[in-house]
Formats: C-alpha cells, structure tokens, sequence
C-alpha cells in the first residue's frame, strides 16, 4: 500500500475484530470517523461491511456496531493512524490472521 491510499480490505477487514483494538480502528479511521453520517447510519455501513466484504472472518461471537459504540468512540479519533494500524496487523501476524 502506498502511502495516502486506502488498502483493499475485501477478504480481510473483519480479522481486525480479532485483535485488541481492532474494533475500535474501524471506527475511529478518518474515513469512519469523519464520514458526513450519522452514528446509526455509520455503524449500518460497518455491519454492512464486515458482512459483506469479510463474513468469512467475522469472530462467532461478533456484536454488530451499535449507534451509541460509534457515536462513543468517533468522539476520539486517532492522532496517529499509520502508527496504529501497523500495531494492530502486527497482533494480527502474531494471530497468523495477516493478509497472504
């Protein structure tokens, strides 16, 4: 990935609700974080990713977003995107859930 673009995440974007702040990260992104939306229609697009683009790694115990989660955790984007997403895919390395 380059720097500035947006990864692929079909095939891959809920092995982050694998790992400790993975669910979180989906949210508190830019794009999530500062999308024109509303909490409840934010944790919509979400579910609707998640089972859509990824069912097949979708935790058993996986509780779809709600509009208050969202709306909690978009009041805290994060400061330091790159920094972060690099922690959470090397949890994901240590789960061998990484990207092949």
């Amino acid at each position: 990935m380059a720097d500035g673009t947006v990864p692929d995440m079909s095939g891959y974007l809920a092995r982050y609700l694998h790992v400790e702040g993975g669910r979180e990260f989906l949210v508190r992104v830019p794009g999530s974080a500062n999308a024109g939306i509303t909490p409840a229609a934010l944790a919509e697009v979400l579910n609707w990713m998640l089972e859509t683009m990824d069912a097949e790694h979708l935790p058993a115990d996986f509780a779809p977003y709600r509009a208050e989660e969202v709306e909690a955790l978009r009041s805290q984007p994060l400061q330091d995107v790159v920094t972060t997403r690099a922690a959470l895919l090397t949890r994901l390395a240590d789960l061998d859930l990484e990207r092949r």
